[in-house]
């Protein structure tokens, strides 16, 4: 008599980690700290910075400004990255995703660590993120952020997690986008400021345009791999030569506030020295044939994208 097959959840926890664990040997404490992905971290903190700057124009400068309410959202924004590195590292390693990626390997599709810890370690950052968004709340009696705060905590997740991840379906640029650029930016504005103006919107579609060309760069690298492993990514959808152009064209809108900037702000034209490392990250990229040198153009894209948001948000500020 013939069997049925057992119909796997389109949860990640529902299927099989394809990776065997490896019992002789652990995770070490360099294995978790990269399993952070460290590298992705300034896409944290310059939308932070860029939105301090606006709120300094709106009180008056930056000796007026709450530092204690600018660092409370500089830790949510921090522990929701880690933690949505550590949600990805899961959810893409019990899928059998990572078997695919050429890059360096993962906690959990190496096989490395327990997929449970690892989803552990992401639920403790987003806790730690949660608890800082609702010392903010506290602190400043708007209770309505703790709207939005649950919507970020939720899309960080579901980006590769759960039975249908929008990352896969090539939504992740519009994530990215929202949450680590037009949210981030505005809503370190509104808290530290109690309002927000058109700089701050501004601000932060540049943040957001940088953090999709990191975003961009990193799936160019993985093209092939995500196509094997089905997940379709924005870069996948249109394709290798179309994704190298839009990585260009996200940079390119970053340049194109930063423009604007300069003529309302007398120091916006020294973040043009950031030109030094997103115009070899530019060229890397269209012309790169091994994912070393793509792994270069976002690490340099990462590092510009950082002294952009610090050095804006403080031409902003002064």
């Amino acid at each position: 008599m013939a069997q049925t097959k057992k119909k796997t959840s389109g949860h990640p926890a529902g299927k099989k980690h394809h990776s065997a664990p490896n019992a002789l040997v652990k995770p070490t404490p360099a294995m978790w700290i990269a399993g952070a992905r460290i590298r992705t971290l300034p896409l944290a903190v310059a939308p932070v910075a860029l939105g301090t700057g606006a709120a300094a124009l709106l009180v008056g400068g930056v000796g007026s400004l709450d530092w204690g309410l600018v660092l409370l959202s500089l830790a949510v924004a921090l522990f929701l990255q880690i933690g949505v590195n550590y949600s990805n590292d899961y959810s893409d390693g019990v899928r059998g995703t990572d078997e695919f990626r050429v890059g360096p390997p993962r906690l959990t599709g190496s096989g490395v660590a327990n997929p449970k810890r690892v989803l552990a370690v992401a639920l403790v950052f987003f806790g730690l993120g949660a608890l800082a968004g609702i010392a903010i709340v506290i602190l400043t009696g708007y209770y309505w952020l703790l709207i939005p705060g649950a919507l970020a905590i939720a899309a960080a997740y579901f980006y590769t997690g759960g039975k249908r991840p929008y990352g896969y379906y090539g939504f992740g640029e519009v994530f990215v986008f929202l949450f680590f650029g037009v949210v981030a930016t505005v809503g370190t504005t509104y808290i530290v400021a109690g309002t927000f103006d058109t700089i701050a919107v501004y601000a932060s579609i540049a943040a957001g345009a940088i953090a999709c060309a990191v975003l961009m760069v990193n799936n160019i690298r993985d093209i092939a791999q995500d196509r094997v492993a089905k997940k379709r990514t924005l870069a996948v959808l249109i394709g290798n030569r179309a994704a190298r152009i839009v990585f260009v064209v996200f940079l390119a809108i970053a340049y194109a506030v930063l423009f604007y900037f300069s003529l309302l702000f007398p120091l916006a034209p020294l973040v043009f020295f950031t030109l030094l490392l997103t115009l070899p990250a530019a060229i890397i990229t269209l012309t790169a044939t091994t994912s070393k040198e793509l792994i270069l153009a976002l690490k340099l894209t990462s590092f510009a994208g950082l002294l952009f948001g610090l050095g804006l948000g403080a031409a902003i500020a002064f």
